[in-house]
């Protein structure tokens, strides 16, 4: 319990902090993580179903998350060529300017985790690796299986 409850507090710092750095460019995290995917796709634009998908929320999440990112002028939405009923959500070049100048501030900030030294986020990433593993966010390592429990073993 006190594992699960630091884990859920420390999300809860992090969160707050990232969306105070985020809030001059009108950005929560969440929009602000959206903005990342389409910046980094090939093309700029993906379907909506598949930003869901990669961001690992609800339709109704991303349908919003996207709403609120095609009023700012950050994205817009175009009917998807491979899918006629489908719909694409593009990054603008406003919002590409906009991702650049938030991803510089995040930076500096060290993405709110500066009291930590890289290999202590190491530590940490991998620790927290097993959890994500066993919830499908990752495939385990092919040479090493994740014992019961669906801890991952220990980096060494």
């Amino acid at each position: 319990m006190a594992a699960v409850t630091s884990i859920m507090r420390a999300q809860q710092i992090l969160l707050a902090d990232l969306d105070a750095a985020l809030r001059p460019y009108g950005l929560t995290f969440a929009r602000y993580e959206a903005l990342v995917l389409l910046a980094f796709s090939r093309s700029g634009s993906l379907p909506m179903r598949v930003v869901g998908e990669r961001l690992m929320v609800h339709p109704t999440s991303v349908t919003n998350t996207i709403d609120r990112l095609e009023k700012q002028g950050l994205v817009r939405r175009r009917p998807n060529p491979a899918d006629g009923r489908g719909r694409l959500a593009e990054i603008t070049e406003a919002g590409r300017e906009v991702v650049e100048r938030a991803t510089a501030d995040l930076m500096a900030r060290r993405f709110g985790m500066s009291g930590y030294r890289a290999d202590e986020l190491g530590q940490v990433f991998a620790l927290l690796r097993g959890l994500r593993v066993t919830a499908g966010d990752f495939r385990p390592a092919p040479d090493s299986a994740a014992p019961p429990g669906g801890a991952a073993p220990h980096p060494s």
